[in-house]
């Protein structure tokens, strides 16, 4: 998949894996277009481009899209994982590990005769949702004003994914996420990006979370960035900027890479922003930056920074960052999670709506942003979050409850913990042959 939230951690697991003396390989469709990795010698990286004469195809319908990939991914497969020797060593095992939302890539290993396993993205939780409309149980449209699934809290309808409380708006994205479960049954291994004590009712192998080593426990070398950026960075920019305020003053926004909101709500954004009187580091794609309001860049020069792209891992393990204003998608949720700063969620769509649900009530780490009427997050509402994060009354408990998930997260992939004993698990099965009898070609 070509996104961030779904690249970055595979990369991260690869990287993982190739410390501990695995070779691997990062397997990425990049349709008509470039991908800039960051060369890096532990992990190769084995493009898959649209080279078949299709390439308008792409542009059309996220339908046209999906059936283009999978078309050039199971030509092309085949091919690198012959290229690799993957299925011919009779004394070494091959896996395939592959995104959750193409099932249909397990077909492939087990016809090239490797092991497949499937890795899910996206949270326990909202996996959990998507599996039981798989299964048939739950039902849509929804109804009932609380829904109860096991091993989940009481979910109001704006608490389940977009794409389920709102079934009509995204017919092929909502058939997707619930194929994910279509072959689940039949992998080798089934793993997520998170870990077992912050979703600790379902027992599934845990990885996570799937962010740099340095910013965690810091025991694989040159792992201090993922290596993979969508856009150009302004480290320079962001660092001195960040270095010339307070321990905990800086409110940090940042949108995932293809959220593009609308003119009025940039502009309660705007206001919000500077109606809460905080010190803010804001960013907007370039794109994006004329639907800033006039003159408000130059109004908050002396509190705010907007800049068209940031080193997010750096700007959130910086010490004057106080609060991470996002969407909050599952990866960047990992991020804050692990690097121990409250949040403000005010959710878009797909999972960000369940994730806010447990960022406020569950894990307790930050608040969710409520939508008027309009569908819009006015500017009174934004800054009652960012003051109730920094500085109300539950923000001490905020800011608590994230450190102590940062040390459970560091813990995690630490010596002894549970995603790096599942690691370890997985490699000895792999290694020594003894999981399963070898896939036929």
């Amino acid at each position: 998949m070509g996104k961030g939230g779904h690249i970055n951690p595979v990369l991260q697991f690869a990287k993982r894996l190739a410390s501990k003396g695995l070779q691997v390989s990062l397997i990425t469709f990049c349709g008509n277009k470039s991908l800039e990795i960051r060369d890096n010698s532990s992990v190769k990286l084995e493009p898959v481009f649209d080279d078949l004469g299709a390439d308008s195809v792409m542009e059309k319908s996220i339908d046209d899209y999906l059936d283009r990939l999978e078309a050039v991914v199971t030509f092309r497969l085949p091919q690198i994982i012959d290229k690799l020797g993957m299925s011919k060593s009779e004394n070494t095992a091959s896996c395939l590990v592959y995104d959750s939302a193409l099932p249909w890539a397990l077909d492939i290993a087990k016809q090239q005769g490797v092991y497949g396993a499937e890795f899910f993205t996206f949270s326990c939780a909202v996996s959990t949702i998507y599996y039981n409309l798989h299964e048939g149980l739950l039902k849509v449209p929804i109804v009932e004003p609380c829904t109860f699934m096991a091993g989940l809290p009481l979910l109001r309808p704006h608490d389940l994914p977009s794409f389920i409380s709102d079934i009509g708006a995204y017919p092929t994205l909502t058939h997707l996420l619930t194929n994910q479960f279509s072959s689940f049954k039949k992998a080798d291994w089934v793993f997520f990006n998170t870990f077992t004590s912050l979703e600790n009712e379902r027992p599934i192998k845990t990885i996570g979370p799937t962010v740099p080593s340095k910013y965690l426990e810091n025991r694989v070398d040159d792992d201090d960035d993922y290596g993979v950026h969508l856009f150009k960075p302004e480290i320079d920019i962001c660092a001195n900027w960040l270095n010339s305020k307070k321990t905990g003053s800086v409110v940090y926004v940042s949108f995932e890479s293809l959220a593009a909101p609308g003119e009025d709500q940039m502009e309660e954004l705007a206001m919000g922003l500077k109606r809460s009187g905080r010190n803010f580091l804001w960013v907007v794609r370039e794109s994006e930056q004329k639907k800033i309001p006039a003159n408000f860049i130059e109004e908050t020069s002396e509190k705010g920074l907007v800049v068209s792209w940031s080193p997010q891992l750096e700007v959130l393990g910086h010490k004057a960052v106080g609060c991470f204003m996002s969407h909050c998608g599952w990866n960047s949720m990992m991020e804050a999670l692990s690097l121990g700063v409250p949040m403000v969620a005010p959710p878009h769509w797909t999972d960000q709506t369940t994730n806010a649900k447990f960022i406020a009530d569950v894990w307790r780490v930050g608040i969710r942003a409520e939508i008027d009427g309009e569908g819009i997050i006015g500017k009174e509402e934004i800054e009652r979050c960012i003051r109730e994060v920094m500085d109300g009354d539950q923000s001490e408990e905020m800011k608590r409850n994230a450190m102590n998930w940062k040390k459970s997260a560091t813990d995690a992939v630490s010596e002894g913990g549970s995603s790096e004993n599942n690691i370890i698990e997985f490699i000895a099965q792999l290694t020594c042959n003894n999981h399963i009898s070898k896939p036929q070609a």
